[in-house]
């Protein structure tokens, strides 16, 4: 018998797994978006415009912009690719494995963004609206995956999540 689940047929968790995966995939989308721009600026050599904050020099040139020589942008847009690239191959197989890999993995880059503000409020004492971007839409997929793991959860116990024989 093939191990693969899927979600029973109803309206409303078919809506609401859709849903999550194509929230999933914009939001890592735009955070992909800003920490490859903070990418390039890194490698680049040159500093991204502050806007509203005074401090993205600070915070971008610190010791705390790098990770063993990589620049934890580059880190940052590493794991939204990845949250869009399975997000993407979710909403292609509706396979539900996959959005409960999604709910374990993103609490990784909302923890790092907890981190790096920590870093930016009280060590470095200065902010850095692309960080603050970021820290935005790590928060927002932690929420959505919390969201997922625990309606899963909820399926698994109610039995709703079965075995699909169609392997589906």
């Amino acid at each position: 018998m093939n191990s693969k689940l899927s979600y029973s047929k109803t309206a409303s968790g078919a809506k609401f797994f859709s849903k999550t995966g194509i929230l999933m995939a914009v939001v890592s989308f735009f955070g992909l978006l800003d920490s490859s721009y903070l990418a390039s600026k890194h490698y680049s050599g040159t500093l991204p415009p502050c806007g509203l904050f005074q401090g993205c020099d600070v915070v971008t040139t610190s010791k705390f912009a790098e990770i063993g020589g990589v620049s934890v942008a580059l880190l940052g847009a590493i794991y939204y690719l990845v949250v869009l690239l399975v997000s993407i191959i979710y909403l292609q197989t509706k396979n539900k494995k996959i959005l409960f890999f999604l709910s374990l993995f993103v609490p990784v880059g909302f923890a790092a963004s907890a981190w790096f503000f920590f870093v930016q409020a009280f060590v470095l004492k200065y902010f850095c609206a692309y960080c603050l971007f970021s820290a935005f839409t790590s928060t927002t997929l932690f929420v959505i995956g919390l969201a997922t793991f625990f309606r899963l959860k909820k399926e698994i116990h109610t039995g709703v999540l079965q075995e699909n024989p169609a392997g589906l």
